[in-house]
């Protein structure tokens, strides 16, 4: 099965970065009101390390990359929030 264009190269690198640092955010989100203070140290740290990756990227791209970092990070949102709980 041959893989589409936009599922790889630099705006699949923004989405998965997207994904990935608003899933930690979303889990750190849970975690702080859980007081689960181990869970929001590692997602905390988690979070920075993930966005020194995303910073220039994202704020010297176009609209597109700007579209695949949000879209990532939404669904990252939604993943980070269903994966604490069940941590939770």
């Amino acid at each position: 099965m041959k893989i589409p264009q936009w599922a790889r190269g630099p705006r699949a690198q923004l989405f998965g970065t997207g994904f990935i640092q608003v899933l930690f955010v979303a889990a750190n989100t849970a975690f702080i009101a859980a007081y689960a203070l181990l869970g929001n140290l590692l997602t905390a740290f988690a979070i920075s390390w993930v966005w020194t990756y995303n910073v220039r990227r994202v704020v010297f791209g176009d609209n597109k990359d700007r579209l695949a970092y949000a879209v990532g990070a939404a669904l990252g949102s939604v993943t980070g929030t269903v994966v604490a709980n069940i941590l939770l």
